[in-house]
């Protein structure tokens, strides 16, 4: 019906969703959010195992068109966050590839200090991605430097995203 992964990134007390879908047979059943809320208990149990009390907050990425997305910034606390955010390119012949970076966490926050999304970036990169130096990477040098211009970054509005797009059946 479905299939959820991701990874715990302790050093930040952070959870990331690396994958998340359900099968279009299973749209409407309501599989895509009950598979998030068990990821995301997987990773609470993670964050008490490292000794914290709560986990701190749960990113991933996401397709800047995709319906979800809205879906997500209205019915949660979750930050979008507006910035160019780039996933490193996953294979030597492949490019970047530009997404939204979200923030999920329980209580409600309006923006992320760029030294904190600095921090967070290097650590997607490197322990998600296993790039052992992102900043050897021009993709990453790219962002930081985009960041560089900012003291803290916002969330996008539902208005800043494109049109509802026909869901394949």
């Amino acid at each position: 019906m479905g299939v959820a992964s991701g990874s715990y990134l302790g050093n930040m007390n952070i959870g990331m969703v690396g994958y998340l879908v359900a099968s279009p047979l299973a749209r409407g059943r309501r599989v895509g959010p009950r598979l998030r809320i068990r990821l995301g208990a997987a990773f609470a149990r993670d964050a008490r195992e490292a000794g914290h009390r709560a986990l701190e907050a749960v990113v991933g990425e996401v397709r800047r068109d995709n319906p979800w997305l809205k879906t997500l910034i209205r019915r949660r606390k979750v930050l979008a966050l507006d910035f160019d955010y780039l996933q490193p390119r996953l294979h030597h012949t492949k490019k970047p590839v530009p997404l939204v970076l979200y923030y999920d966490t329980a209580r409600q926050i309006r923006r992320l200090t760029c030294a904190f999304l600095r921090r967070l970036l290097y650590t997607i990169w490197r322990r998600v991605y296993r790039i052992a130096r992102p900043l050897t990477r021009l993709a990453f040098r790219q962002m930081l430097r985009w960041l560089d211009h900012h003291r803290s970054i916002g969330g996008l509005s539902v208005d800043d995203l494109p049109g509802q797009t026909a869901r394949l059946r």
